[in-house]
């Protein structure tokens, strides 16, 4: 099989913009939204630098996580020439690995720099979401068994780019947290989760061969199909339980639950890797235009 040539180096800016891969970045901003808006619906307060610091923070963890794995990924083999996928920095030649890990340290630090602030002002909770996000930021692609290699790394999307990402964010504004904040975290991080089963799905002959057993290589073709519609179902059930329970605002993230539907179908049908790109991005921006959407109607409910 004939492999097309990698893509020549461009300017700085294009290399670090592609690595940071920015279509992921919403997954790490739609969960603050909605802890933040779901703070606000109970207190009627927000801090606004309280809200910066928290997004930055999130937003360097997704950046240093996905650097982490662009270069830990090449070292391991697991990303290779004929891989489907979007392009990596590292695979393509435009930085080396120990580049883009030094990056991706630059990032883990100064979300830890951030985070120290953030633990002092939302004490013990904040200091283990901050830890156990940081650490589990490095075994997603390291240490001897990766996340990303196991069947867990759906889950590991799930609660910290969901419910502990929601959680921790509405503790920090209000100090308080219960069960509406663990159904909004899993609609948030159910359609992240889904993101990854895309990318799974369509490299799943590459990492059966690089040894890789995801949820994807565990459930099989039809299963997974299945799983992928429970994920990205499910925020329109939580959306619709969320409005119910005394927040109505909720309700407005319905608004994207006919795209998840029509989704599902597109998955079911997707035929290669150029469809399954199509279908993973369209998952992501779904997503969070859904979390915005039901933030966004929270917030301005609360202000009515």
């Amino acid at each position: 099989m004939s492999v097309a040539p990698l893509p020549a180096r461009p300017g700085a800016l294009r290399v670090w913009g592609a690595a940071i891969r920015p279509r992921t970045l919403g997954m790490a901003v739609a969960p603050v939204g909605v802890g933040v808006a779901l703070a606000f619906a109970a207190t009627g307060q927000l801090d606004a630098a309280v809200l910066l610091a928290t997004l930055a923070c999130a937003l360097l963890i997704q950046i240093g996580t996905n650097l982490y794995n662009d270069a830990v990924d090449f070292e391991r083999g697991t990303d290779h020439p004929e891989r489907l996928g979007p392009l990596r920095v590292t695979l393509a030649g435009w930085a080396t690995a120990a580049e883009v890990k030094r990056a991706a340290l630059l990032c883990l630090v100064l979300a830890l720099a951030l985070g120290a602030w953030l633990c002092v002002l939302g004490g013990l909770p904040i200091f283990a979401i901050g830890v156990a996000s940081l650490v589990a930021g490095w075994a997603y692609s390291g240490g001897p068994r990766p996340i990303s290699h196991s069947p867990f790394g759906e889950f590991f999307v799930l609660l910290f780019f969901g419910v502990l990402a929601v959680v921790g964010s509405h503790w920090l504004q209000s100090r308080t947290v219960g069960v509406v904040d663990v159904i909004a975290g899993m609609a948030v991080g159910a359609p992240a989760a889904a993101v990854l089963l895309v990318n799974n799905f369509r490299d799943l002959d590459g990492d059966l061969r690089a040894g890789r057993r995801t949820l994807v290589a565990r459930l099989g073709a039809s299963r997974a199909s299945c799983a992928y519609a429970v994920l990205v179902l499910l925020p329109s059930a939580a959306w619709l339980a969320i409005a119910t329970a005394g927040l109505p605002g909720a309700a407005l993230g319905l608004l994207g639950a006919p795209v998840m539907i029509g989704l599902v179908t597109r998955f079911r049908t997707a035929e290669g890797g150029v469809a399954l790109n199509a279908v993973l991005v369209d998952t992501a921006r779904a997503g969070t235009r859904g979390a915005l959407m039901a933030a966004a109607g929270i917030m301005l409910v609360s202000l009515l």
